[in-house]
């Protein structure tokens, strides 16, 4: 059964899911977008979604403090967030991130999708 479970497995241990997910979301941060499949499109989602809203309270000392907590690689990511792309969506109550699906991989018919910021 799968009550209560808030986030999926997706067949990683919990370390390197972890770092997996960071890695992705600094990948969003920069790029602007991600294709990647769907499963783990809705997990980055969920990450990317909850440091946006962190942003947007203020550049202040705390909540730069939990967004390097949950983003400890890249201090480049962590500007572009704060200075960029979270007053863009000050206004916006959530929903900062889109995702398209694209289809079937070939060569595993994975559920392919790419993750963009909402303009």
């Amino acid at each position: 059964m799968k009550h209560q479970k808030s986030f999926k497995k997706l067949n990683m241990s919990g370390p390197y899911r972890r770092a997996f997910l960071r890695n992705q979301v600094i990948s969003l941060i920069m790029n602007g977008s991600l294709k990647t499949t769907k499963a783990r499109a809705k997990e980055v989602r969920r990450i990317a979604e909850k440091l946006v809203t962190l942003a947007r309270e203020g550049n202040t000392f705390n909540n730069r403090r939990r967004a390097k907590a949950i983003l400890p690689y890249r201090e480049e990511a962590l500007v572009k967030l704060f200075i960029e792309i979270a007053p863009r969506y000050v206004s916006r109550p959530g929903g900062y991130t889109r995702i398209y699906q694209l289809g079937r991989r070939l060569s595993d018919t994975a559920e392919m999708a790419r993750v963009e910021w909402v303009l």
